[in-house]
């Protein structure tokens, strides 16, 4: 017989901030492939066109990313091993969309968002891994079924 193992009170902690934190990608995508003029105010018409312009391929991997990191904070609330590959699909559709963003159009992102782009992707990719870092984590203890 096996012995249940504690769920720990950091899992709580970075679980419900992460799940706050990845709803933004989620609701962003949504919003702005819905057109929403409200959530689209902000930008002007260059920024509009480029964002909206994106290749499917690079939309696919934005959802990914998005949705991805949702569902893998949202299974690590549920305690399940699968938060871990959400996790990666989150960080693979995070690879197509800095691919896209800033290898293939960087000096337009740069022209378009000036380095706030760079240091927010840069930002993304941290908390990404740590996610996909402490997710392992966390299943190697036992604490993730």
């Amino acid at each position: 017989m096996t012995e249940a193992v504690k769920t720990p009170w950091h899992l709580w902690v970075v679980g419900a901030v992460s799940l706050l934190i990845n709803a933004f990608p989620a609701a962003d995508f949504t919003l702005t492939n819905m057109q929403n003029e409200f959530w689209l105010s902000p930008l002007n018409d260059a920024q509009r066109s480029f964002i909206l312009g994106a290749p499917l391929w690079s939309d696919v991997c934005w959802a990914l990313g998005g949705f991805g990191a949702f569902l893998g904070s949202l299974l690590l609330l549920l305690r399940s091993r699968h938060a871990v590959t959400a996790f990666i699909v989150s960080i693979i559709g995070l690879a197509g969309s800095t691919l896209y963003q800033h290898v293939l159009n960087g000096e337009t992102t740069r022209a378009l968002f000036q380095n706030i782009a760079l240091y927010v992707t840069l930002t993304i990719w941290v908390i990404m891994l740590a996610l996909l870092f402490y997710a392992r984590a966390m299943r190697a203890k036992g604490v993730l079924r």
